[in-house]
């Protein structure tokens, strides 16, 4: 999360979680004198509980505390691919090398050790904002651009995944979840079989709940991920048929495809690469020119007219 400040500038939002007030106001003070922006928690609890809430754009983890522990917060943080691209630096008092690799194990990108000294800490934060930032714009720049784009780890867990396909894989199981580490079923054991042929197949097509998909293994130069494209075999057409069947505009066709999916006005815009805003607007539009008031009654029609 960036934050932006009256004067146009951008400021780090970081979340601190350790266990003592001192430690956690010492570090609030140092950080906020930088203009960075502080969430703090007191527990591993508590940490899962306002991610629910909040993307800060970096954690300071304190690897020890009662209860659930840094390490173990570390680890679900890292199984939710919502929120797994976060990078997560431990402070820790220990200096038994076998605690350190277990904490870069979890998922952590790196270690302070405590005391913490502030110098020191800001040149380590400073490193890792810059890669996740990059990473982001990355990931963003795919999703904006239309891209229905995964990426699985060697074991075939979720790693990330664009809106676009995030929203095709709802559609092709709707018990599925985004804070799931697991593909659908289908999706998973077709991407299998890509990967363990012999020169990767170029792509492989399946119907899954009634939709005809493509997926594609793509080109990627992260280690440790294997990145596909998935997509609709339909889809397209399903746009072209709305234009023919109606006026409305290829904006508002696609608006109203992904309405009648059941989609809300922010997921469309995701989708889309548009604001939430625009998406309204356009909906406005798609009303007026079907002559409905409603959701629902848009959503009829689109469906009346891709089943013919």
């Amino acid at each position: 999360m960036i934050v932006s400040d009256p004067a146009g500038s951008t400021r780090d939002c970081i979340l601190v979680v350790d266990d003592n007030p001192e430690s956690l106001r010492f570090l609030v003070d140092a950080l906020e004198n930088e203009g960075m922006d502080v969430l703090i928690a007191r527990s591993g609890e508590a940490t899962i509980e306002l991610l629910g809430e909040a993307a800060p754009d970096l954690i300071l983890m304190d690897a020890l505390m009662p209860g659930m522990s840094g390490l173990e917060t570390t680890r679900r943080i890292k199984a939710d691919p919502a929120i797994a691209h976060i990078p997560v630096i431990f402070m820790t008092g220990m200096t038994d090398p076998e605690h350190l690799v277990e904490a870069l194990r979890t998922g952590g990108v790196d270690y302070v050790r405590k005391p913490v000294e502030v110098g020191e800490l800001l040149a380590r934060m400073r490193v890792h904002l810059a890669n996740a930032r990059t990473s982001y714009r990355s990931r963003l720049a795919l999703g904006r651009a239309g891209r229905s784009l995964a990426a699985v780890s060697p074991q075939g867990e979720l790693v990330w995944c664009t809106p676009q396909a995030e929203s095709l894989f709802q559609r092709l199981d709707p018990a599925w979840e985004m804070d799931s580490r697991n593909l659908p079923g289908s999706i998973q054991l077709a991407l299998r079989q890509l990967l363990i042929e012999p020169g990767h197949s170029a792509a492989a097509n399946l119907t899954v709940a009634g939709i005809d998909i493509e997926i594609a293994l793509a080109e990627n130069d992260r280690p440790g991920e294997a990145l596909f494209k998935i997509t609709e075999a339909g889809e397209a057409s399903k746009v072209e048929l709305l234009l023919r069947q109606t006026a409305l505009t290829r904006r508002e066709a696609e608006v109203l495809l992904w309405v009648s999916y059941g989609k809300t006005n922010r997921t469309v815009s995701e989708i889309l690469g548009i604001s939430p805003r625009t998406v309204n607007k356009h909906l406005e539009q798609v009303f007026r020119k079907l002559g409905v008031e409603t959701r629902a009654a848009a959503t009829a029609i689109a469906v009346r007219y891709l089943s013919e």
